[in-house]
């Protein structure tokens, strides 16, 4: 009997631990929605709920804001943390630091906030919006009740920021639409050199083939004025031919005609 309420104790106290920072999540986005229409119309604010795949783990919840021409200017990782005198273990908020900046900047925000309830008897942390900055860049620890402020703050110091993001952005732009100047000019390059070696292997061998066929012609002119040559010795010879000639030493032959004449 003992060991079964020693287990329903741990059981409730875990149990506990899960209800309680599940209790401080929803108060926070209660917060948020309640003042949402008033300042935040164009906000981003949900679930963390892509898990890193370096790391394992995942934040709680991510701020974003963008100017009307998709300028982001603004995000913010936040951690909810809670914890009551009944659950099973005890931390610190310190404890929790080193993996809030990590999920920050897997995440890509600029800013992290971890909402705590921890440490409730610290001094430290109830006096309000607690800068962390010296153990890790821009982060800040907050009780629930500043969970908004917090947000205003960072938003009205980042909205000071904005025009030097849009230039900035701005020379991005100018800086990429060179790149792409260099890069289509490049392949361009690449393409008419292709084109260019291309159609001077085939010019070449045009050329030869024209080589050749001038070679063929000449040939075949050489052969036909021979062959003239020898039609026009051929026709000489026909010229010179006569009865004399062809019976000059045939004596029957010579008889024949003479008998032909005298007849």
């Amino acid at each position: 009997k003992d060991e079964e309420i020693a287990f329903y104790k741990d059981f409730k106290a875990k149990e506990s631990t899960k209800r309680i920072g599940e209790d401080l999540e929803q108060f926070c986005l209660t917060e948020f929605n309640k003042n949402r229409a008033l300042g935040f119309q164009n906000s981003y604010f949900e679930k963390d709920n892509k898990v890193s795949r370096s790391s394992g783990s995942k934040g709680d919840f991510i701020f974003r804001e963008a100017s009307s021409e998709g300028v982001e200017f603004i995000s913010i990782m936040f951690e909810m943390k809670n914890q009551a005198d009944e659950t099973a273990t005890k931390h610190k908020n310190e404890d929790f630091l080193k993996e809030l900046d990590k999920d920050r900047n897997e995440k890509g925000c600029e800013y992290a906030v971890l909402v705590s309830m921890l440490e409730s008897d610290n001094d430290y942390y109830n006096t309000g919006i607690v800068d962390v900055s010296y153990k890790y860049p821009k982060m800040y620890v907050i009780r629930p009740q500043f969970f908004i402020p917090v947000i205003t703050f960072l938003r009205n110091a980042a909205m000071n920021t904005l025009e030097s993001k849009r230039e900035l952005r701005r020379i991005q732009e100018q800086n990429m639409d060179i790149t792409h100047f260099e890069e289509d000019l490049n392949r361009f390059k690449d393409g008419f050199s292709r084109n260019y070696d291309l159609a001077s292997r085939k010019f070449m061998s045009a050329v030869e083939q024209i080589d050749k066929a001038i070679s063929n012609l000449q040939k075949m002119k050489e052969d036909l004025l021979s062959s003239e040559n020898n039609y026009r010795l051929a026709n000489n010879k026909l010229e010179d031919l006569t009865v004399k000639k062809l019976v000059r030493n045939n004596p029957t032959m010579k008889q024949k005609f003479d008998e032909l004449k005298g007849e």
